[in-house]
């Protein structure tokens, strides 16, 4: 009787030098840890407001002040104010905060090109992530109000309004500030995606377009307000 040979498992070896931890396994790792540390410190967070813009936006241009003047007044009526950490629009609405006496929370993201945490922030949580960071901003904004900027803040937008319109999120306002700076992107809206049936009506109705810090505050104020008169009555 001929014994079966014994099978021989080959000894699955590490290329010299690999970093073990830089493989894709242990990426799904580092991305849980940061949605991990992102629900559990922000958890507390109620009523959050994401204030999106450029970080090129130096601190004498109107965009600034008008970033600082909203944030300050959102802040007194007891919202939390939520950026990006960096400079430009974002300092100028966690100073608005901090100044108010309000939560100030900066999300972060380290990139190559190093972006420094402006000093105005009360709470500051670090991403490697951008979609993990996306996810945080989104789950604790009741608000975002979106000020001049460019690819960075457009992607901001975008996530928000896709994310409204296919119903994976509940609807919340989306304020852009400053009617001038975006009047040309909802021509073409208007003109190029609505014409060419590539968005509907009803699909520019997911927005507000505003000037002043007390719009954006009234914007807030008419939703919630009809939110909960909804809510009454079902």
């Amino acid at each position: 009787m001929k014994m079966k040979k014994k099978a021989i498992i080959p000894k699955l070896e590490a290329p010299l030098n690999e970093n073990f931890i830089s493989t894709d396994t242990w990426r799904i790792f580092r991305i849980m840890s940061e949605f991990v540390e992102g629900f559990e410190s922000l958890s507390v967070i109620k009523r959050g407001v994401s204030i999106f813009g450029s970080k090129r936006t130096p601190s004498g241009h109107p965009f600034y002040k008008l970033a600082h003047k909203t944030a300050y007044l959102l802040a007194k009526k007891g919202y939390s104010i939520i950026t990006g950490a960096g400079p430009g629009i974002m300092e100028a609405a966690n100073k608005g905060a901090y100044d108010a006496g309000g939560l100030s929370v900066g999300l972060n993201i380290i990139i190559p090109e190093q972006q420094r945490p402006n000093p105005y922030i009360n709470y500051l949580l670090e991403f490697r992530y951008f979609f993990v960071r996306k996810v945080i901003f989104t789950k604790y904004s009741c608000a975002f109000v979106v000020f001049p900027g460019g690819f960075g803040t457009l992607d901001e937008l975008f996530e928000a309004l896709a994310l409204i319109q296919t119903q994976r999120i509940d609807p919340i306002p989306v304020i852009l500030v400053g009617r001038a700076y975006w009047k040309g992107l909802l021509s073409w809206f208007k003109q190029t995606l609505v014409a060419q049936g590539t968005l509907i009506n009803e699909d520019l109705r997911l927005f507000n377009v505003v000037d002043t810090p007390q719009e954006v505050a009234a914007v807030l104020s008419a939703f919630y307000s009809t939110t909960r008169s909804k809510k009454r009555n079902t």
